[in-house]
C-alpha cells in the first residue's frame, strides 16, 4: 500500500506538528502489509471493546447485581464520555492534521471537513471501555490496556490525528468513564435488583444468586444425670 501525499497550503498548529511529522514520515515508509494493517486495526480496533463489553454482560447473567450493572453501565460510561470528547471537539474547532499539514504524507484517508481533530474520539472509546474494565473486571482491563493505547496510537501512524489528540483522549477516557462507572453503580445495581424480579426480563438480565444461608452451627447435647 502506497501513502497518499496530501498537499496543503496551511501550516498547522505551532505544537505538535514536528512528531506527526516525523511519526507520519517513518509511517509511510513502512510495509504495505503494516499500513494495511494500520487501516483496518485504526478503525476494526474498537469492535474488539465492543465485544469484550457484549461477553461481559453475557457473564453477568449468571452474577450478581452487581455484575450486571458494570456490564450495562460500561457502554452508558463510555457514551458519556464519547459525547464529552464531541463538545470539546466543537468548541475547538482543531483542524486535522491531514488537512492542515502542508505536504503530509498520509496512510488513511483524511476525515471530512467539519469533523475536527482534538480530542481522538477513536482514543476515548477506547480507553473509556478499559477504564470501565480496571474498575468491573480488572484482569481483562489490564490486558487490554496496552491494547488500547496502541488503537490511540495508530490514528496518529495512519495520519488522521496529532499525539496530542489521542493523548487527551486516553486521559479522558481513562479518568472520567470509571467515575462515571462508580457514580452510577448504586443506582445501577438497585435497578437491575428491581427488574431482575420480572420475569420476562431474566433473558435478558439473568437471575440474583439464591443466596444460601451458611449451615446452622448446633449447640452439642448436654448430658443430663438423673
Amino acid at each position: 500500500m502506497t501513502a497518499t501525499l496530501v498537499p496543503m497550503a496551511n501550516a498547522g498548529p505551532d505544537y505538535g506538528v514536528g512528531v506527526y511529522r516525523d511519526i507520519t514520515e517513518w509511517a509511510a515508509g513502512t510495509p504495505g502489509w503494516l499500513q494495511t494493517f494500520g487501516e483496518l486495526f485504526t478503525e476494526g480496533g474498537i469492535l474488539l471493546f465492543v465485544g469484550v463489553m457484549v461477553v461481559q454482560w453475557w457473564r453477568a447473567r449468571k452474577g450478581d447485581d452487581r455484575a450486571m450493572a458494570y456490564a450495562l453501565l460500561a457502554p452508558l460510561a463510555v457514551a458519556v464520555v464519547y459525547a464529552l470528547s464531541e463538545a470539546i471537539k466543537v468548541w475547538l474547532h482543531e483542524e486535522r492534521p491531514c488537512r492542515d499539514i502542508p505536504g503530509v504524507r498520509a496512510i488513511a484517508e483524511c476525515p471530512a471537513t467539519g469533523d475536527y481533530s482534538f480530542p481522538s474520539n477513536h482514543s476515548v472509546i477506547a480507553a473509556s471501555a478499559v477504564g470501565t474494565f480496571l474498575i468491573s473486571w480488572r484482569l481483562i482491563g489490564v490486558l487490554l490496556l496496552p491494547v488500547a493505547v496502541l488503537a490511540a496510537l495508530s490514528r496518529v501512524y495512519v495520519g488522521v490525528h496529532y499525539l496530542h489528540d489521542v493523548a487527551a483522549g486516553v486521559m479522558l477516557g481513562l479518568l472520567l468513564a470509571p467515575l462515571v462507572l462508580l457514580a452510577l453503580r448504586a443506582p445501577g445495581t438497585h435497578l437491575v435488583a428491581a427488574l431482575r424480579r420480572k420475569p420476562s426480563l431474566a433473558l435478558v438480565l439473568g437471575t440474583s444468586p439464591v443466596l444460601v444461608p451458611p449451615a446452622t452451627q448446633h449447640a452439642p447435647y448436654s448430658v443430663t444425670r438423673n
